[in-house]
């Protein structure tokens, strides 16, 4: 007979991860069997291993910039034994703007700066002296996020593996789910590694989200997976740029930022694909580090490394949550896009929630954002008139 869960995770990078910690260490939770598959070898080979690990308040919609700040806490003060060293390390951040782009970014940073007030426009001069690779000529405004850290992305995952491995979470690598059928008390998952049994199945399969959705019935919800591409360059001989913030254009057509020794860079492709192992495209490489040239005097004469990875993105950019309408016990947990590993405390708190009928209200009381803005249905809604 197949074994039984209680719930199965379907994913194991830092989204599956995290929740499986999560609910595997809920003070709420009664004796209960967790499960957590990953498709590849080892978790978190895909879009969480290729992150550009930047822990920024700044970044994405008001839904994602409120999950962000909701997880700073775990970050700065994780619990006991999760990892033996900071997970967040000083980084800053600058969004800069041409002249012709200066509109924008002081709308953007307004509506920003309701939710992370440290956010403070500043001008050309004191730009380039926080960034003085910056072309004199280029960027005419800058928004200045003081308080962005690199993150530890493998430390993160590792701890949440760990942890939740610690609490009897079944972890099971090379393990794709190849069929989905609905049983009377839940589900039963087709796996290589065999069949098991679930009461919930927990979708949290990135690229591979509208995948598992098909295989249970669920409601169609478009999880679409976006290659983006990064590459490694040496900067300019001479000039230590280490502790310089990260640089992102306001019209996200580039990002760098100071790495192990290296400049890390992107010119912030999302390019539609199906889930697969991404490779990264000479030619974005190409057009990235052409505009990063234009914006800033790093001379790129050889690429290091670069690699691609698939960001998965809902149609509003913002991650689904909750259970599905069309299939009793399915629960999504995907389309975090870019934003997966800076919100991963919070969303995975507010997933528990759910799954445990609590309040999100109660687990994150500051949290401004309510479970329906996450909700599959939103999808299933007839337009407002």
């Amino acid at each position: 007979m197949p074994v039984r869960f209680d719930i199965a995770i379907v994913g194991g990078g830092i989204a599956g991860a995290s929740l499986a910690y999560r609910l595997a260490n809920s003070s709420a939770r009664s004796v209960r069997r967790i499960l957590l598959l990953e498709r590849e070898s080892q978790p978190g080979y895909h879009a969480t291993g290729r992150s550009a690990a930047l822990y920024t308040q700044a970044y994405g919609n008001a839904a994602i910039r409120a999950l962000t700040v909701a997880s700073r806490a775990f970050y700065d003060a994780p619990p006991a034994g999760f990892a033996d060293h900071p997970l967040l390390t000083p980084r800053g951040a600058m969004v800069i703007a041409t002249r012709a782009q200066a509109d924008k970014l002081e709308a953007e940073t307004l509506d920003v700066q309701r939710q992370a007030p440290q956010v403070q426009l500043i001008g050309a001069a004191e730009a380039r002296a926080l960034a003085p690779m910056l072309r004199q000529d280029y960027a005419a405004l800058a928004a200045y996020e003081p308080d962005a850290m690199d993150m530890d992305v493998n430390a993160i995952l590792q701890g949440c593996l760990r942890g939740a491995k610690a609490a009897g979470v079944d972890i099971r690598t090379d393990a794709p789910v190849t069929d989905l059928a609905r049983l009377n008390d839940g589900w039963r998952l087709e796996t290589p590694t065999g069949a098991v049994t679930a009461g919930i199945v927990v979708n949290a399969a990135g690229a591979w989200a509208s995948e598992v959705a098909a295989l249970a019935g669920a409601q169609k919800i478009e999880i679409t997976p976006k290659r983006r591409t990064a590459f490694l360059f040496k900067g300019p001989a001479g000039l230590n740029l280490s502790d310089r913030p990260m640089v992102i254009d306001v019209d996200e057509q580039f990002y760098f930022k100071p790495d192990a020794g290296l400049i890390l860079g992107s010119p912030a492709d999302e390019t539609p694909m199906p889930p697969h192992d991404a490779s990264p495209d000479e030619l974005d490489i190409a057009v990235g580090a052409d505009r990063i040239q234009r914006a800033a005097d790093l001379p790129i004469r050889r690429i290091e490394s670069s690699w691609a990875g698939l960001r998965s993105f809902t149609s509003d950019k913002t991650p689904v949550v909750g259970f599905d309408c069309a299939a009793p016990g399915f629960f999504w947990f995907a389309g975090q896009g870019g934003y997966g590993i800076q919100t991963a405390p919070a969303m995975a708190a507010v997933a528990t929630a759910l799954l445990e009928g609590t309040p999100i209200a109660h687990t994150l009381p500051k949290l401004a954002l309510s479970a329906t803005a996450l909700a599959p249905d939103r999808f299933s809604a007839p337009p407002r008139q």
